[in-house]
């Protein structure tokens, strides 16, 4: 394989899109297609730039897992829509949610892979082909941080591209990165492990009383991971600073059930459309239809000639 296994954190890449973009890119009959313009137009760019010999749209089958909420009940509790029936509704700008079925059209036209699984996220479809792959360097593209615990260097190189801050502000960030920005172990668990201690608020997770980022970097370095730390913890271990002790006690609950929380599968089944070789093999009547139906403009153009 000539390029390395690029993973698209998908809906964190069009929800860029969406808001990178104005909603007055629309349709011949209004309907905003902003987010698919961006995202389209992002895979093209991706194509150019990375070259990958393979590349997967991966998805969120369930954005806020069932065993994830059983675990922690805030998890992504503050994006619940409150009118919704069964409390478990992702609230979404109203003008991107019909977008959404358009970019799986477009993606289906395109011949472009997608992965999911069912009661999973796209963090845990990436997680596990990431985990898997054996033959090639994997490259996940993505806006959240939280999918730095993916990096390594062995079997396989595995890197981050991370694109919070627009395309042409991009990060590749492996071990390395890590390590000189955090102060880590070189290995992306290590990540998970002080997460768990940080919390993330965006996620309704609360952390550890008292341990911001700075504390729990140091923490997971100098004993080496999250269960070595609970252990001495637990122990008594002078090591361990008294009050690191007391607020392990007193969390004792969220620092049982945050691992699984906070750490993405890495072996479960995937549900998978079409094939990852790059170029794919496209139904370009198809595409050109969507690209009139949707006015998606010269962002198909350049995908179409990405994917040569």
């Amino acid at each position: 394989m000539s390029g390395p296994l690029v993973l698209l954190d998908s809906a964190s890449l069009y929800f860029r899109s969406f808001f990178a973009l104005p909603e007055s890119m629309t349709s011949p009959d209004g309907v905003p297609v902003n987010a698919v313009r961006g995202f389209a137009g992002m895979i093209a760019q991706i194509l150019a730039d990375r070259r990958p010999g393979r590349l997967v749209a991966c998805l969120d089958a369930d954005w806020r897992p069932a065993f994830r909420v059983e675990a922690i009940p805030s998890y992504k509790a503050q994006r619940v829509a409150e009118e919704a029936p069964a409390g478990d509704v992702e609230v979404v700008p109203d003008t991107l949610t019909p977008q959404v079925p358009i970019i799986l059209d477009l993606l289906d036209a395109l011949g472009i892979a997608t992965a999911q699984a069912r009661g999973y996220e796209a963090d845990d479809v990436i997680g596990t082909l990431a985990h898997r792959e054996a033959g090639a360097a994997v490259e996940i593209v993505t806006g959240d941080r939280d999918l730095f615990q993916c990096v390594r260097d062995e079997p396989t190189a595995v890197r981050v591209v991370y694109v919070g801050r627009g395309w042409a502000k991009a990060e590749v960030v492996g071990p390395q990165e890590l390590a000189d920005r955090y102060g880590l172990p070189a290995e992306g668990l290590a990540y998970a492990d002080m997460a768990v201690l940080r919390g993330d608020p965006s996620d309704g997770l609360p952390g550890i009383t008292g341990i911001g980022e700075k504390t729990a970097a140091k923490l997971i370095t100098k004993f080496g991971s999250l269960a070595a730390l609970v252990e001495a913890a637990q122990a008594g271990s002078k090591d361990v600073p008294p009050k690191v002790r007391l607020a392990f006690e007193a969390d004792a609950d969220y620092l049982s059930k945050a691992p699984l929380v906070v750490r993405v599968a890495t072996d479960i089944e995937i549900e998978a459309t079409g094939t990852p070789e790059v170029p794919h093999a496209v139904d370009l009547d198809r595409v050109r239809h969507l690209q009139e139906r949707w006015a998606l403009g010269s962002a198909v153009d350049r995908l179409l000639k990405a994917l040569g």
